[in-house]
């Protein structure tokens, strides 16, 4: 007699929940919409007239679409080109200092022994936690002793300076650099300077594109620095040439966001160009 086995029917399988993919979406969507919103303000308040700006909502639209006239006012009486032209000035030395000083800081720190590596590791950590509104009274003395006041040295030194996120960038990079590097260019008869100029700081092109890129969009749009230590109108940068459209009895708003629009424009396309080095700079410091 044969026996018929039963086949067993598989069961059913189990559907994965949807409500964590819906999540995520709602969290982007979201995250998009805080963003995203306050450019469109902005946007359509450039374009708007006084009357418009003044009667209709934040995000009513303009009644001409090619109204260029706030840009015009913007750009002439806000002086833009001289701003652009002092941040470009604040941008090369700033950013130039930040990438030597912070490299060889981070180079010293990892490669050199002394005594005192932890607790110059422990300030540094603590630098990052004190607020720095907290020691402005201070900064502001010695900044005013150097006689840098209403100068454009004044911020340059401050943002060369007060940079330890980079040397923690730099720092991570050249931990992931063999020593033995160094150690064949020392039998070659090369000083630490040497080593440094030739052999590190050249291994350490994503890290200075990663910090250019920080660096130079942080300097880029700042606004209390060159407010409180240039505060001569010749002196401004694109940040605080749109205060210049800030009255006693109110604010022209229509030339303000057209003022933001430009300002935000060249930071906007670096960053799209650039943001895949910023993106991958982060990463593999984070992996080294």
């Amino acid at each position: 007699m044969t026996s018929t086995v039963a086949k067993a029917t598989p069961a059913p399988a189990r559907r994965r929940p949807r409500i964590a993919p819906a999540l995520t979406y709602l969290s982007l969507v979201l995250a998009s919409l805080v963003v995203l919103v306050p450019l469109a303000v902005v946007f359509l308040t450039s374009l708007k007239t006084p009357d418009e700006v003044a009667e209709g909502g934040a995000l009513s639209l303009p009644g001409n679409w090619l109204n260029l006239g706030n840009y015009a006012t913007a750009f002439s009486d806000g002086k833009m080109l001289p701003a652009f032209a002092n941040t470009a000035f604040i941008l090369l030395f700033s950013i130039t200092g930040t990438v030597l000083i912070g490299s060889m800081t981070a180079y010293a720190v990892d490669r050199f022994r002394f005594r005192a590596k932890k607790p110059v590791m422990a300030l540094f950590l603590i630098a990052t936690l004190v607020p720095g509104v907290t020691t402005q009274v201070a900064t502001f003395q010695v900044v005013n002793s150097f006689g840098l006041f209403n100068s454009l040295w004044a911020p340059i030194l401050l943002y060369m300076g007060t940079d330890i996120v980079s040397i923690y960038i730099f720092l991570q990079f050249i931990r992931g650099i063999p020593v033995s590097l160094d150690e064949a260019a020392r039998l070659d008869g090369a000083n630490s300077l040497t080593i440094y100029w030739k052999i590190i700081l050249p291994l350490l092109k994503p890290a200075i594109a990663t910090v250019v890129i920080i660096k130079g969009i942080t300097v880029y749009n700042d606004f209390y620095i060159p407010f409180l230590y240039m505060p001569s109108e010749d002196l401004g940068t694109i940040s605080t040439a749109l205060f210049r459209f800030k009255g006693p009895f109110g604010a022209h708003w229509e030339h303000i966001s057209a003022g933001t629009v430009l300002v935000i424009v060249p930071t906007l396309i670096v960053f799209l160009f650039l943001q895949r080095y910023i993106y991958n700079g982060f990463a593999r410091g984070a992996t080294k």
